[in-house]
């Protein structure tokens, strides 16, 4: 699939087979941040891209480490929430 606005090649494995939909537009529908839509992405396209889906979903997995290590950071107040930056003795 071309985009047509850039002419970008956008791989085949980014888009779903039946429906057509695109990883990225579904990961932007929803909204999602840059750990989680990577998580998705990951795992929509593993079954398409590598001759076994491990890496992919391997991949899918250390974002979703580093989603809940995000998430212990704020609630322990290690960083600030909107921007990510580390607190210096982890305090607000």
């Amino acid at each position: 699939m071309t985009n047509k606005k850039l002419n970008i090649k956008i791989p085949d494995y980014y888009i779903g087979k039946i429906y057509g939909y695109e990883a990225r537009k579904v990961v932007e529908d929803f909204n999602l941040n840059y750990n989680i839509g990577s998580t998705v992405t990951y795992l929509l396209r593993a079954n398409n891209k590598h001759e076994t889906p491990k890496e992919c979903i391997k991949k899918a997995i250390n974002h979703l480490y580093f989603e809940l290590e995000r998430i212990e950071n704020i609630e322990n107040k290690n960083i600030y929430p909107r921007s990510g930056a580390l607190i210096s003795g982890g305090k607000l």
